[in-house]
């Protein structure tokens, strides 16, 4: 069974009660919250290992909320799930970009839901085994899984969870194009429901806090992204 601690923050009660119900059910630890504010003070006092955030709360909304977790260093390594009724893309990308892991579409299933809990704390156990693989090194970008840091020439550059994963995942295969779908699948898992200008939204982002090195990230026309080739490839370390 869990033990995971989850916060839980969503302003509807009967929401509320099925979410709660059935992550314990699961075995997991629940925390609720009722607004925005109620929520960055529980999670500051006791950070979770992930933080279900429903997007339409009263005053401060689920985007404000995720923008200030994501700015605590209490807070900012902590994924967070989205949970709203509203659906339109804009609202997916928003929260992509604040640095959510995952998005819920109200009306959802209980067992859908929990599948997603399970997979967002999968991904962020680092010590997981095979999580910690090889560093690579691309003419002084160095990417290192293990502790999920990327430097630039020395510096340290400060990724969100998904653009982290984008980055890894087309690196370690130099010139290997992938569409946006194999993208999606090997950051978020299959039939993520993310669509291709969310996709582009976080390569721009990721572009430019990358620097010079943004153009090692190639559009590829009609297809997709790849990793440029630069010869020898990224060396593992």
């Amino acid at each position: 069974m869990a033990h995971e601690h989850i916060l839980v923050v969503e302003d509807d009660e009967d929401i509320l009660e099925l979410i709660t119900y059935n992550l314990r059910r699961e075995g997991y630890t629940v925390t609720t919250a009722e607004t925005g504010e109620d929520g960055l003070e529980k999670a500051r006092v006791r950070p979770p290992q992930l933080v279900l955030l429903d997007l339409m709360l009263p005053k401060m909304d689920g985007l404000e909320v995720c923008r200030r977790l994501k700015e605590d260093e209490k807070t900012r390594a902590v994924p967070i799930i989205m949970v709203s009724a509203k659906g339109e893309e804009s609202d997916v990308v928003s929260g992509l970009e604040l640095g959510a892991e995952d998005y819920v579409s109200k009306p959802f299933r209980p067992r859908e839901l929990v599948a997603r809990v399970r997979a967002a704390l999968r991904r962020g156990r680092v010590d997981e085994p095979g999580a910690a693989a090889e560093r690579l090194d691309v003419d002084g970008m160095v990417i290192d899984p293990g502790r999920r840091t990327v430097s630039l020439g020395g510096k340290a550059v400060e990724l969100t969870y998904t653009e982290f994963q984008v980055l890894h995942v087309l690196a370690r295969r130099p010139g290997w194009v992938f569409t946006r779908y194999q993208i999606v699948d090997a950051v978020r898992g299959e039939d993520y429901p993310v669509t291709d200008r969310a996709v582009d939204v976080q390569m721009v982002g990721l572009r430019k806090k990358l620097g010079k090195y943004g153009k090692y990230i190639e559009t590829v026309r009609g297809v997709g992204y790849r990793f440029r080739d630069s010869g020898g490839g990224a060396g593992a370390r």
